[in-house]
């Protein structure tokens, strides 16, 4: 029977900067990774300013006039940047009941060539709303995104000290050539009355490697599974990040391209620690009739793209792989993802996962991609999971 957890831990990040504590997080971070899979970081390196700027932004970006916000639509972005309207991804054959702008960190895209492969045009500058609409916006998102990039590569660090290696032992998957562009979601759940659903988004497992999740407003929402199969509320704590574990973008593809995958093959940082950091199910519901929207802001770690997961796995120390024999094995949960990481290119996995998400966007930009996949022409929908 694998041991089980009834709350999502709080992990202090000053512990982490002393040397007289670094053992102490170092063993409550080893412990969140291969038992739970979640952790709260509190009074982390990003200025309360900061997330109080970005707070006070987040309503104003959804006020814009629907016109406004149509014009940054994803379907013009080959990088699937932009906007999307209420219901427009699907998790587990129902809506998702959130309005979300996708953005991410600085990146000039390559310049397209002969033999490059689709999934390098993924990388690129995000549709941002003009300055005179929101003024000031895209410099705070800016700021907030350079200061959780910098606290991400520290993170990174304990990580794979926590789980026995180096404190670069983490560095082979992220490109220093290239560097990598990370993602970030600012999101909207409206509540009940203004939805049918409580399906804010559905049981699923994050892509990259991990996710540092800002929860913008006081709403109740988000729950992670258990081992044993429960749901446990994750309520949001003022100036704190939820950081959970990467299991990869899903990726089922019709010929020649298909490598079909069991239903939890890893991926991502679980692919890599052989299981040893398990990925944990998650979901979100739509805040109670009557209340004002939940706000939430994801950033996605993301690694280097042409990197193949199952090429680059990770040796621990005994001690270290005894931990996933005393937790026991994963319970089935309601999540499914279907995935290649250990298999295919790692940008190749988050671009199928992205088509399959947004198709408008794929039969735009990545068409032949896109008729491989849905040879039947455009889905009334799309849908990851």
């Amino acid at each position: 029977m694998a041991s089980d957890f009834t709350a999502v831990p709080v992990l202090d990040w000053p512990l982490a900067t002393s040397p007289a504590t670094r053992a102490q997080f170092l063993a409550e971070l080893l412990h969140a990774l291969v038992n739970v899979g979640f952790l709260y970081l509190s009074h982390p390196p990003v200025s309360p300013e900061t997330f109080d700027f970005l707070t006070a932004y987040i309503p104003r970006l959804f006020a814009l006039p629907q016109d406004r916000k149509d014009a940054r639509r994803m379907a013009q972005s080959p990088h699937f940047l932009g906007y999307s309207r209420l219901g427009v991804e699907w998790t587990k054959g129902a809506a998702d009941m959130r309005e979300q702008w996708d953005f991410g960190t600085p990146y000039e895209a390559e310049e397209q060539r002969e033999g490059l492969p689709d999934y390098r045009r993924l990388w690129g500058p995000a549709q941002w709303p003009a300055e005179d609409e929101l003024p000031g916006f895209k410099e705070t998102v800016l700021e907030y995104l350079k200061q959780v990039t910098e606290l991400s590569e520290l993170f990174i660090q304990l990580v794979a000290e926590a789980l026995g290696l180096p404190s670069d032992g983490l560095a082979r998957f992220f490109d220093e050539k290239r560097g990598v562009m990370h993602r970030s979601k600012i999101v909207k759940y409206p509540p009940l009355g203004e939805v049918s659903s409580t399906q804010g988004v559905g049981p699923h497992f994050d892509g990259g490697f991990l996710t540092f999740l800002f929860q913008a407003s006081d709403h109740r929402g988000l729950q992670v599974q258990n081992l044993a199969g429960d749901w446990i509320d994750v309520p949001p704590i003022p100036y704190t990040f939820v950081i959970n574990i990467g299991k990869g973008a899903p990726a089922v593809l019709a010929v020649p391209l298909c490598l079909y995958a069991d239903l939890r093959t890893p991926a991502a940082l679980e692919t890599v620690t052989r299981g040893l950091a398990c990925a944990t199910s998650h979901q979100v519901l739509a805040p109670p009739a009557g209340s004002s929207p939940r706000y939430s802001v994801p950033f996605f770690l993301n690694i280097a793209q042409d990197l193949t997961l199952g090429e680059a796995m990770l040796d621990f120390p005994p001690e270290i792989l005894k931990l996933k024999e005393q937790r026991g094995a994963l319970s089935t949960t309601d999540s499914v993802n279907y995935s290649e990481f250990d298999r295919l290119p790692a940008g190749l996995v988050t671009l199928i996962g992205r088509v399959k998400s947004h198709p408008d966007v794929a039969q735009e930009h990545y068409p032949d991609l896109f008729k491989q996949i849905f040879p039947q022409g455009l889905p009334a929908h799309g849908e990851a999971y």
